[in-house]
């Protein structure tokens, strides 16, 4: 009796002790953790994704602005240089261009001159020169006044010049708008209404506008571009 008693507390107790130390099983929704925990772990992972794919297509769009303002600054910078060039070639060709006046023109300093071979009084010897695409001729100064009258052979052969007395003004007034300097040039003779300027090989006069004349058109002279 003694032997079985002890058999059967043994099997007890090793029974006991196996449901003591087996553990018992969790829940499968603690192992998984809460549906919020896992909501906020895909939402930043999507917000990192979208971050990542911001960050790459502003790098992008910042290379390829990089890439056309290069390109563009390139593209000014030619420009420019050929402007440049362009421009330095127009200058040596209009310098080194040879200065021509139309023909029955003379050349006087940066001016073509033409004298006339008939006569017209002041008013249409300026129409006149006028349909030649030029004007009367206007004095700067003693210097070309002595050149003008050289090409003056005779002395008897008088020009009208665009110079006129205005009554209004009492002055003596070229047909530019600019006013007579007497200390310049001198003219001799009357200042009255209707009074206009010719020269000879001498002197400036002073003569009624209506009297018949010969006269004296300019034009400027401009170089002659050479291709």
């Amino acid at each position: 009796m003694g032997s079985q008693v002890t058999y059967v507390d043994l099997n007890i107790s090793r029974e006991s002790a196996i449901r003591v130390s087996s553990p018992q099983s969790l829940p499968q929704d603690v192992c998984q953790g809460p549906r919020w925990h896992q909501f906020a772990l895909k939402l930043g992972c999507a917000g990192i994704i979208l971050f990542t794919l911001a960050v790459i297509g502003l790098s992008a769009s910042v290379i390829f602005l990089s890439q056309k303002l290069s390109i563009e600054k390139s593209t000014m910078d030619a420009q420019e240089k050929y402007r440049s060039t362009q421009e330095r070639r127009n200058e040596t060709t209009e310098i080194t261009s040879p200065l021509k006046c139309p023909i029955h023109w003379h050349l006087l300093r940066e001016k073509c001159l033409f004298l006339s071979h008939t006569f017209y009084s002041w008013k249409d010897s300026l129409a006149d020169c006028y349909t030649k695409k030029s004007s009367l001729l206007l004095i700067q100064d003693v210097e070309e006044l002595r050149l003008i009258q050289s090409l003056i052979k005779t002395g008897g052969i008088l020009y009208w010049i665009g110079l006129n007395f205005t009554l209004s003004e009492k002055s003596w007034k070229w047909i530019n708008g600019s006013f007579l300097y007497s200390d310049v040039l001198k003219i001799d003779g009357d200042d009255d209404e209707n009074s206009c300027a010719y020269i000879s090989n001498e002197k400036i006069f002073s003569e009624d506008c209506h009297s018949d004349n010969k006269w004296i058109c300019q034009k400027e002279l401009n170089p002659v571009s050479v291709s």
